[in-house]
């Protein structure tokens, strides 16, 4: 029951404004995963910025299993296998950021999507961590049970070879 595993990885692209660049970044993200991404809404408005509330400025897609494990093995490449160590939370998750999506292994510029970033979250689970996300007789993970940092940090550098600096 102690085992870790990959849980997902989340790719967000944050474009800003609705229309033709949604649609590039959902392309984009698409060339990426292989997944159909979703787009994310405006909570609020921003009338300095032209963005009015539940409109789409960003597009995100998640991936689980063994492809998130594959996924996530290129985009650390990405980041020459470097991660540094503010990028752990005390849960057991990291993100970070790829300034260019071309720096990706396997993904091809092409001048009609151009160059975007995109923010790319990864979370680690336990067997029986589903208990606080059933419907019935939800609870809480026990103390002992929850992942740590250092957990983290030791799955990461073991199964991925990932260096913390």
């Amino acid at each position: 029951m102690k085992k870790i595993f990959l849980n997902k990885v989340v790719l967000n692209m944050g474009v800003g404004k609705s229309g033709d660049p949604i649609e590039t970044g959902k392309k984009t993200l698409v060339q990426i995963t292989g997944k159909k991404p979703n787009p994310r809404n405006a909570k609020k408005a921003q009338r300095d910025w032209g963005v009015r509330k539940n409109e789409p400025i960003g597009v995100a897609v998640t991936v689980r299993g063994d492809d998130a494990i594959e996924l996530l093995k290129k985009l650390l490449e990405a980041k020459d296998n470097q991660i540094s160590k503010r990028s752990f939370d005390n849960e057991g998750n990291f993100s970070f950021g790829i300034k260019e999506h071309i720096d990706i292994p396997g993904v091809k510029y092409d001048p009609k999507i151009g160059i975007l970033g995109l923010e790319v979250s990864a979370s680690l689970a336990r067997p029986g961590f589903s208990i606080k996300l059933r419907s019935k007789h939800k609870s809480r993970v026990g103390k002992n049970h929850r992942i740590t940092k250092d957990d983290a940090i030791k799955f990461y550098t073991e199964k991925f070879g990932v260096q913390i600096v």
